[in-house]
């Protein structure tokens, strides 16, 4: 029961070392502990200000990357942009250049074929030529067999011959 109702003395002793170790901390703990406070409060700050100028220059890193990035994007569809007309280009050219060589190989061979054609006239008139100067030989030997044949017609050719 002593514990719950203290005596005078213990009191008086309990405050007198409470204000020995209130004057030691007070006189040596105090300072270094206050000093350490605002020495912390100041990193923290000085922490906190560092904090907001890189969330300020992240900011603009980041609005300088979206820029970037904008003009990246924009270069890459000038450049896709620029390969597409000159793949159009190269395209109609090759197009252009092909139907010119399919005309032409077309009127090279339609020519061919007219030569090849009028050769084969040619060929067909001379053997044509040639079985008739055959078949008039045969008939005139047939003719010309006797002589007075010979004689009958001779005497023909003369009178169809007119002289002037």
């Amino acid at each position: 029961m002593d514990l719950i109702k203290p005596s005078f003395g213990l009191i008086f002793w309990m405050l007198i070392g409470f204000g020995i170790l209130f004057f030691i901390l007070a006189k040596f703990a105090w300072p270094f502990i206050m000093k350490s406070i605002s020495d912390r409060e100041q990193r923290i700050e000085s922490q906190l200000a560092e904090a907001e100028e890189v969330r300020k220059a992240m900011a603009g890193l980041k609005s300088e990357h979206e820029l970037l990035l904008r003009q990246a994007k924009e270069e890459r569809d000038a450049i896709l942009a620029d390969a597409r007309k000159i793949r159009n280009k190269m395209y109609d050219e090759a197009k252009a250049k092909a139907d010119n060589e399919a005309k032409a190989i077309i009127a090279d061979a339609k020519e061919a074929i007219y030569f090849e054609k009028m050769k084969a006239v040619t060929d067909i008139k001379n053997e044509i030529a040639n079985m008739s100067i055959e078949i008039a030989e045969k008939i005139l030997r047939q003719e010309l067999s006797d002589k007075d044949k010979q004689e009958a017609l001779i005497n023909n050719w003369m009178n169809d011959i007119h002289l002037n």
